[in-house]
């Protein structure tokens, strides 16, 4: 049958690179044993190479399969018939080892949610796909978990923060092409209970937040749309944390031919809050070098987005103006303190992560400075210095 690759994923594993990947079976088999007849299905298989470099790879096999769990009917009705009948869908793998040692794959989308699968660590599967239950637990859910099966979550990323004890497990929302954006939730144990930052139960299907990226535009510039499914790593070397991902521009730009068609690769650096949440910073990553940056340096002209939540809409910046009298004027009021030490920008007691930056929208691009943080309920809030 006709099929696709998805979404890889590597890693060390002692001396040897392992590959995670998704095949999707694309072509409707229709028939009457159940066992040969269903629509898209999914397998995620495994490769090893002793060197990134050579790209050799010796595939090993399956390690999971989209497996029905008897809530529906295996057999399909013909080619039209997509009815979500698969516990788990085996897409979007996600691989880590605990500090405990034990390996664990992280893989879902749509369908029933997010699982997660204890694997061996010398064959990288699991030890035996007997019944349901061998395919993982949910640890992840969005809406009625017990008895929704069309779920818009998906591609996981886990990862584990030392200085916080925390695992993290980032997830897309909604569509891929405009409404994409990125959540995160936290656990002590890499099979939850996952929680919001408001303390809700994503595991059993809470909506999360925070949502830290959203369609957005800065002025002078069309915007972007799509970005999430990402991927989470770290600088060993200077333990900084970068967030990767897919971006597309808006449907209908001037003078480019289907311009939501192409997805872009993007990487942010992440900073973190004092009480252990990732932020994603406004502007793609530069290698900005840093500077000191003082009261003064944050006195002039913002432009500020609040990424309030809204299905395939755009989230459009506006002006607010930082005095050198700590008062706040523009499309927010208030009052604003600077902490230099932490470099935390305080605008009405919500605290912000002030860096430097580079200013992709601006005509010339030009250094500047960036803030980022999250409102009382989850929104991120992200804010670059034009004046």
């Amino acid at each position: 049958p006709n099929y696709g690759c998805w979404a890889p994923c590597v890693r060390k594993v002692g001396s040897i690179y392992r590959l995670y990947y998704s095949i999707v079976v694309t072509d409707c088999i229709v028939g009457s044993d159940p066992n040969v007849s269903w629509s898209e299905r999914a397998f995620i298989g495994v490769a090893e190479s002793n060197d990134l470099a050579s790209n050799v790879w010796t595939d090993k096999g399956m390690v999971v399969c989209s497996e029905p769990d008897g809530v529906e009917s295996y057999v399909r009705n013909g080619g039209s018939d997509w009815s979500a009948y698969y516990k788990f869908n085996a897409i979007d793998p996600s691989f880590i080892i605990t500090p405990q040692g034990e390996h664990w794959l992280v893989y879902g989308s749509w369908h029933s949610g997010i699982a997660a699968l204890k694997l061996n660590p010398a064959t990288g599967k699991p030890d035996k796909l007997e019944t349901i239950n061998d395919y993982g637990i949910r640890i992840a859910g969005r809406g009625n978990v017990s008895t929704y099966r069309w779920q818009a979550l998906e591609a996981p990323e886990i990862m584990y923060n030392d200085s916080t004890g925390y695992y993290y497990l980032f997830m897309a929302y909604d569509e891929l092409s405009v409404a994409y954006n990125t959540r995160v939730a936290r656990s002590k144990n890499i099979t939850g209970p996952y929680t919001g930052i408001d303390g809700a139960d994503v595991t059993n299907g809470a909506e999360c937040w925070p949502m830290l990226t959203h369609p957005y535009a800065f002025n002078n510039h069309t915007g972007w749309v799509g970005i999430s499914h990402c991927a989470i790593f770290r600088n060993p070397g200077t333990n900084e944390w970068y967030y990767s991902s897919q971006a597309r521009l808006p449907v209908g730009v001037p003078g480019i031919n289907v311009s939501n068609a192409v997805m872009m690769g993007q990487v942010r650096s992440i900073q973190w809050t004092a009480d252990g949440w990732p932020v994603v910073m406004p502007e793609r990553y530069a290698a900005v070098p840093k500077t000191t940056i003082t009261e003064q340096s944050l006195v002039g002209t913002w432009e500020q987005i609040i990424m309030q939540y809204q299905y395939q809409t755009i989230q459009r910046s506006s002006n607010v103006v930082l005095s050198a009298n700590k008062t706040v004027s523009g499309s927010v009021t208030g009052t604003w303190s600077y902490d230099s030490t932490k470099g935390i920008l305080t605008i009405n007691g919500n605290n912000y992560i002030v860096t430097d930056a580079w200013d992709w929208e601006a005509s010339p691009r030009k250094v500047t400075i960036t803030y980022a943080g999250h409102t009382a309920n989850g929104l991120a809030v992200w804010a670059k210095k034009v004046l």
